[in-house]
């Protein structure tokens, strides 16, 4: 039960902050965004990349990584990067964002497969989620949509890692298949978090406060 309601809770949190704080003083994620990719990494590489290495063939696994990290990239031709918190608001917009809208999903459908079998991998995944939401929701609400739009693009991205976590939980689908899909996730994961590492600074120089968030986030993920 926590797979399903953790992420769908860190998307409403993360509503909540938008439509809460005081719109006189932008948040600042970058610290934020630096823990939450360090602590995503490291729950990949310590849960993740064991599980599948132990269950699948070498080769394949490399396969399906890369696939996943290509799969990614293509995602993030038409989202701009949303997944890693690369979204500006250049213009006041009017039409639904579709591309945006899909793969966003997409992404977000994909990551709820391997976290009925891994909690780590849920509080990495909640921490990720968290700016993320704030992030589309703020742009989301600089434009020129209806509200109701609005709404139903947050709810379907509230559901989608749920609905992705469902699928793999209730679906006839083998193991093998599972670990296949894991090992996707995983390219998808290690393509995110290191650009998130790379983007959370300005000029993307490192700083003791980044260093120390990053440090911090992979001993809690080690340890937790």
């Amino acid at each position: 039960m926590i797979s399903f309601l953790a992420p769908m809770l860190s998307v409403v949190f993360g509503v909540t902050i938008v439509l809460l704080y005081s719109k006189s003083k932008p948040l600042n994620l970058k610290l934020f965004l630096a823990f939450s990719g360090a602590f995503l990494l490291s729950t990949t590489i310590f849960e993740l990349l064991p599980e599948v290495y132990a269950n699948l063939e070498t080769k394949k696994i490399g396969l399906f990584i890369m696939g996943g990290i290509l799969l990614q990239i293509l995602l993030e031709f038409y989202s701009k990067g949303a997944e890693h918190g690369h979204l500006h608001q250049h213009d006041a917009k009017t039409v639904f964002p579709w591309f945006l809208f899909i793969s966003l999903g997409i992404h977000a459908f994909f990551e709820g497969f391997p976290l009925k079998d891994h909690h780590n991998i849920i509080i990495g995944v909640v921490i990720h989620k968290i700016p993320i939401a704030i992030l589309i929701t703020t742009y989301l609400l600089k434009s020129k949509l209806p509200k109701s739009k609005i709404v139903l693009f947050l709810i379907i991205f509230t559901l989608m890692t749920p609905l992705g976590s469902i699928s793999a939980e209730l679906l006839s689908i083998s193991q093998t298949l599972i670990y296949s899909v894991n090992a996707i996730v995983i390219g998808m994961f290690l393509h995110i978090s290191t650009i998130i590492l790379f983007e959370s600074s300005e000029g993307h120089h490192f700083n003791l406060n980044k260093i120390l968030m990053i440090i911090g986030a992979v001993i809690l993920a080690y340890f937790i």
